[in-house]
């Protein structure tokens, strides 16, 4: 059986996000074969970048490298939909950014593609893989925190705040209706999901678009850098903001909020969850700390270390206590899990990496979080259904 050590990859996307797999690959010892851009040109100038001795001038290119077992998708939302559905086509495993796709229809259909396959298709939510956030999870389903009550928090970032900042995300067309609930806020659901175990069952959502009209820059801009040169004024119609509330399916209740407008919050992403025994929060921000809240005794801050952790926050821990584990390190664990199950022949039991029927419940949420604004009422996620 080849081990992780032997297996291809190849990165489709080369962005801030494509450069972190391909970081996260090579830690893993994963061979990394190449990588696929917007254009020949500018795939073959990151590849030189980032130190990489190859570059492919088209998908099917990639597609018909037999050395490459494992494709990523870190491009723009609305190409995850045609290059998953040809990479599993083509007998290849997948690991695809968030959020899954453009729409819920188009999910389900990955889902079907992907259950025929039999290869291995991952989501990539990483925070998942931050250690405490498994610990939660085992915590959870151990029982320790009771009944899931009630389950707050927010996903919160400045990088757009400004009328000049500008990114691909801005523009519906290419990364979908939704911009702080599809980028950033599935990331707060499905990791909440997880965590407890609960899915939604409706939601009350309101979403604000702050600022309507923003400047363009005529030249290209990679996520999170700042602009400069030539720029248009164009109108912005996705969410800057949003608030939501949610009903979960065993009555437990929810209310969260997304921005990518809250200035002075770089990456926050912050959730509490009361149990009837128990509490426990996280925050991104300071990840290797998780809050345990207790009614008849002291409250507790478990700091990450393996000594203290059960199986399934150790399970995820690679670096020693006081060593902290940040983002980075959240998608070296994460592909650790994928690639395991890649060189093991399929998910395994007890894998806890997002697959792509979670990513169909993120979009199914986005759908529904789409039609409460415009509706402005509640919306039973079964309403959306598989299309």
């Amino acid at each position: 059986m080849r081990g992780i050590a032997e297996t291809g990859a190849a990165v489709i996307g080369t962005g801030f996000i494509g450069t972190v797999h391909v970081q996260a690959l090579r830690r893993l010892g994963v061979q990394v074969r190449g990588v696929l851009g917007s254009s020949p040109e500018r795939g073959a100038e990151r590849a030189r970048e980032i130190g990489l001795s190859h570059s492919y001038a088209s998908l099917e290119e990639l597609l018909t490298d037999d050395s490459v077992s494992v494709v990523h998708v870190t491009s723009p939302n609305h190409a995850h939909y045609p290059q998953v559905k040809a990479i599993l086509e083509a007998g290849k495993h997948v690991i695809c950014e968030k959020p899954l796709a453009m729409t819920s229809a188009q999910s389900a259909e990955m889902v079907e593609i992907a259950r025929a396959s039999g290869k291995v298709a991952a989501v990539c939510y990483n925070i998942r893989f931050y250690p405490l956030n498994q610990q939660a999870h085992g915590m959870v389903k151990a029982g320790d925190l009771g009944d899931i009550r009630f389950v707050t928090g927010h996903y919160h970032q400045d990088w757009l705040a400004k009328p000049t900042d500008w990114n691909w995300r801005l523009e519906s067309e290419m990364g979908g209706a939704l911009r702080s609930v599809g980028d950033i806020g599935t990331h707060w659901v499905d990791l909440t999901s997880f965590v407890t175990g609960l899915k939604a069952a409706s939601l009350m959502a309101e979403l604000t678009t702050f600022l309507p009209e923003r400047e363009k820059p005529t030249g290209p801009v990679e996520t999170f850098s700042s602009a400069a040169g030539a720029t248009e004024r164009v109108a912005v119609s996705t969410d800057d903001a949003a608030m939501i509330m949610i009903r979960y399916d065993n009555g437990a209740r929810g209310v969260m909020s997304t921005s990518q407008i809250n200035v002075g919050r770089k990456n926050s992403l912050q959730w509490d969850i009361a149990g009837s025994t128990a509490s426990a929060a996280w925050d991104s921000e300071t990840p290797d700390h998780l809050f345990l809240g207790h009614r008849d005794g002291p409250n507790q801050t478990l700091m990450r270390d393996f000594t203290l952790m059960n199986e399934a926050g150790v399970a995820a821990a690679t670096l020693p206590p006081g060593h902290v584990e940040g983002f980075a390190d959240s998608f070296f664990n994460f592909f650790r899990a994928v690639y395991s199950d890649v060189v093991r022949g399929g998910r395994q039991p007890g894998s806890t990496w997002a697959t792509l029927e979670d990513g169909h419940y993120e979009m199914l949420f986005c759908d529904a979080v789409l039609r409460s604004s415009q509706e402005q009422r509640w919306v039973d996620l079964s309403e959306i259904g598989e299309g």
